[in-house]
């Protein structure tokens, strides 16, 4: 045949190309990385269909980095105040970015768009009737004589939103005793820190970041099915998808830290995002409710400072029209998925220490929605 390329032909070439389009892009963001563009990343990891078509790791010397560095999130290695000996200090290497030595990656807020998946989850097995319930009926166990009258209206759908109404100062402080997250992460019963809170808009109303909200998902999905978030989701999500290794952050009271807790390989999180492209199904087991990945991706609200719609706990963003759903993590935590590109990826880094770097974001999704 000459002048003309069979379909089934044709349509290789055309994921040839594509690969190869983003292998190129990927190979200069790779040189970047270890030339110390982006600071501290740790990890970069990104699968196109079932293929793998990068992957990096990027040794830090985290005890060297993190000596003599204290500040209001941590202290680093060789810290002398026992008062940090513990896994929500930020800047010491036995707990961050890696735990304990592991090759397992701290989430940070991606965490918040794996809770809102035990959320779909507990939905789909009947645990969770609605996302229009008032959230405050999982809270019966909590003194709620404090609460606004106001925050009695707002539903699960409102905390997956972050349109609460609950007055939260995260994205607008510094990292500080001003930082009501920094003082949810002080105090010893997140959940009542965070229902104690003062209103300052009525349900559905006001988008605003509340890392509160999301720790709020934590007790739903303890009062909903009788378990902790941690051991639901070891079996409900974790199991099927084969990953075994992982650890998550305690609360004072017990509760898994859902606001930034979990700690995840980084093809176990490229699992969970492949989950996301595949509409909820593995292996053919659906995990997932029917239309859940389109509600959760959805643009419900948007950031106005960043730019950024938000769903049920997952950004939203487009670059040339292709769609990219993300989970975004303190200190550089990406999970970015393109369905248009049938692409996920994974980066990890831990820029906390200060200095400069250019933020990965933006050249990454330009370098993985420029295939065609």
């Amino acid at each position: 045949m000459t002048g003309c390329v069979a379909p089934a032909v044709a349509f290789g070439l055309l994921l040839l190309q594509a690969a190869s389009s983003s292998v190129s892009g990927l190979e200069a963001i790779d040189r970047d990385i270890s030339a110390g563009v982006y600071g501290n990343v740790d990890r970069l990891y990104v699968m196109r269909g079932s293929t793998v078509i990068a992957d990096h790791s990027y040794p830090r010397d985290y005890r060297a980095i993190s000596r003599g560095r204290v500040g209001p999130i941590g202290c680093g290695d060789g810290c002398a105040d026992a008062s940090w000996r513990h896994e929500l200090n930020y800047l010491h290497p036995d707990w961050h970015p890696y735990f304990k030595g592991r090759d397992i990656h701290t989430l940070q807020s991606v965490t918040k768009s794996i809770a809102a998946t035990a959320i779909g989850i507990a939905l789909r097995r009947g645990k969770i009737r609605t996302l229009e319930l008032p959230f405050l009926e999982h809270f019966a166990d909590k003194d709620l004589s404090r609460v606004d009258p106001r925050l009695r209206k707002a539903t699960i759908a409102d905390l997956l939103t972050i349109r609460s109404g609950i007055e939260w100062h995260e994205q607008d402080r510094p990292f500080d005793d001003t930082n009501t997250t920094i003082q949810l992460e002080r105090s010893r019963d997140w959940i009542e820190f965070t229902l104690d809170q003062p209103m300052d808009a009525a349900p559905g109303t006001k988008w605003a970041y509340n890392s509160g909200g999301s720790q709020l998902l934590s007790g739903i999905i303890r009062h909903a099915t009788g378990r902790f978030i941690d051991d639901y989701l070891r079996e409900q999500l974790l199991a099927p998808l084969g990953i075994t290794d992982f650890h998550w952050k305690k609360t004072p009271t017990g509760h898994p830290d859902t606001e930034g807790g979990l700690y995840l390989p980084a093809a176990g999180l490229a699992r969970i995002g492949e989950l996301y492209l595949r509409d909820g199904v593995w292996n053919g087991q659906r995990i997932l409710p029917e239309r859940w990945v389109q509600q959760a991706t959805t643009r419900h609200a948007r950031d106005v400072a960043s730019g950024w719609d938000y769903g049920y706990q997952w950004w939203i963003t487009s670059q040339d029209g292709v769609d990219v759903w993300a989970g975004r993590g303190f200190g550089g935590q990406l999970l970015l998925v393109i369905p248009a590109r049938d692409t996920v990826a994974v980066a990890y880094a831990w820029n906390v220490f200060g200095g400069p770097a250019r933020n990965l974001a933006s050249p990454l999704i330009a370098a993985l929605t420029a295939a065609k």
